[in-house]
């Protein structure tokens, strides 16, 4: 068959010089045009000629091992962070607001809780906020590993692999965590999250 549609880079929904210093283009190049995409190359060399050609992206992380799942797990992940994150900085509102008060305590609560996970977060992985069925939790996935093969559903994320950092923040990943959950978080996705499937806005297949 030769209809089956290869899994492709996303384009970034914003300009890659949006951000200012909080993400720096030099970055976005590297983290997106580079780490990103190779992923997707090898998610695609991986599952060419197998059963998972014509697979949803989710689909194959919860199933696949290996370097299969690292490298799909990782255009997942990609896909899903880009879209938490806004050049415009964006307040907490509405229902996600009271759910993360109620939960957390206050916003502020919420955000130091969230950048201890991220800061404290041993080597390379990702901080994540779930939905656990009702409950709100904060945590964290080493490596590639992604709420998507845990049967959470995935509101928000931020990326504490280096290469997320390194090139603005070098070692610095609080100020990096800081940085982006202060200034540079789409809530209004995130709040959508709550809502609807938020493994489908970054699932391809």
């Amino acid at each position: 068959r030769n209809d089956i549609m290869a899994f492709e880079l996303p384009p970034l929904p914003y300009e890659k010089t949006a951000f200012g210093d909080l993400i720096s283009e030099e970055t976005f190049n590297y983290h997106h045009g580079k780490h990103h995409n190779a992923y997707v190359s090898k998610t695609n060399d991986a599952i060419k000629g197998t059963d998972h050609e014509g697979k949803k992206l989710s689909e194959i992380i919860e199933v696949a091992d290996g370097g299969l799942f690292n490298n799909a797990a990782q255009v997942w992940n990609h896909s899903f962070y880009w879209l938490c994150l806004s050049p415009e900085k964006k307040e907490i509102s509405g229902e996600l607001k009271d759910r993360l008060e109620k939960t957390f305590g206050s916003i502020d609560d919420f955000k130091s809780k969230f950048k201890d996970e991220a800061t404290g977060h041993f080597a390379s992985g990702w901080a994540w906020l779930v939905l656990d069925g009702d409950e709100l939790k904060i945590t964290s996935y080493h490596d590639a590993d992604t709420p998507v093969a845990h049967g959470v559903k995935p509101l928000f994320t931020l990326d504490v692999w280096e290469h997320a950092y390194y090139l603005d923040y070098q070692n610095a990943r609080p100020d990096y965590v800081s940085a982006l959950l202060d200034n540079a978080v789409d809530w209004d996705f995130v709040a959508l999250n709550m809502d609807g499937d938020g493994v489908s806005r970054a699932d391809q297949g």
